[in-house]
């Protein structure tokens, strides 16, 4: 199973519009999906329509004696599970630094869990609140590859490189896969920084997730792009991205 993060330090800039459409895609693929959503906001949860809860909280879940697969539930979304976050998520840092692990550390401990599923999926798709805390650090450290969407603005392009600069002093790494979202070429700025990143990032996805309606009105029908607006050139930007992901799977390690 391969793990990936849907990650920014910066917030809005379509990180679970992300994680939903690229699972939705992947599991069109052929691929068995397990989405987590780890934000407290429970947005994932709420587009892929199951119930904001889990039993014994976070606590329950990050403890000791915590594992994945009670706790996951299947989605509208053919071929994609989901592990729910309730507002309980609010003390993952917390809970990560108090709770002793197998491994010594809250960095480890996202990876622990997810090992005992790894065989009931190809990918696991890990949604993340904004910005850099211990749980980030946990993901760090269970992810293969960090998805980072990033808006073409200068405040976004700037938390891309911080976020470099930060994973330079981390052992084992995870790939760091920046791709542009809500674009809007008629606009001079968006241009300039997605030429300037894309000179500047040779690991930057050539797919484009364009600025539209359509994605904004997920969290009106509470369904990926496929389900309602299948020709758009939204939907047609993740389809597009997901096949370019995957493609870059095999050169971090196959499925």
């Amino acid at each position: 199973m391969r793990v990936l993060a849907t990650y920014s330090i910066k917030g809005g800039v379509g990180k679970t519009t992300s994680a939903v459409n690229l699972a939705d895609h992947a599991a069109r693929a052929g691929w068995r999906v397990l989405v987590w959503d780890l934000d407290p906001q429970g947005a994932a949860t709420f587009f892929l329509r199951v119930k904001p809860k889990v039993r014994g909280g976070a606590r329950g879940l990050i403890g000791p004696h915590g594992e994945l697969e009670p706790h996951v539930r299947a989605s509208d979304v053919p071929g994609v599970h989901l592990l729910p976050a309730d507002f309980s998520l609010r003390h993952l840092d917390v809970l990560l630094d108090v709770t002793p692990h197998a491994a010594g550390s809250g960095r480890a401990r996202l990876g622990e869990l997810l090992d005992p599923v790894t065989d009931r999926y190809d990918v696991a798709i890990l949604d993340c609140p904004p910005g850099i805390t211990l749980g980030s650090e946990s993901v760090f450290g269970a992810a293969d590859a960090l998805l980072v969407p990033t808006v073409p603005s200068t405040l976004s392009a700037r938390t891309l490189e911080q976020l470099d600069d930060f994973l330079r002093a981390w052992p084992g790494a995870p790939a760091v896969l920046p791709f542009l979202t809500m674009v809007d070429r008629r606009r001079r700025m968006h241009r300039d920084v997605a030429a300037a990143l894309t000179s500047s990032w040779p690991a930057l996805l050539r797919a484009t997730v364009p600025s539209s309606a359509s994605v904004e009105r997920m969290g009106v029908e509470r369904a990926p792009l496929s389900a309602f607006a299948p020709r758009g050139v939204a939907n047609a930007a993740y389809r597009d991205l997901w096949a370019e992901i995957a493609d870059r799977l095999t050169t971090i390690g196959a499925p």
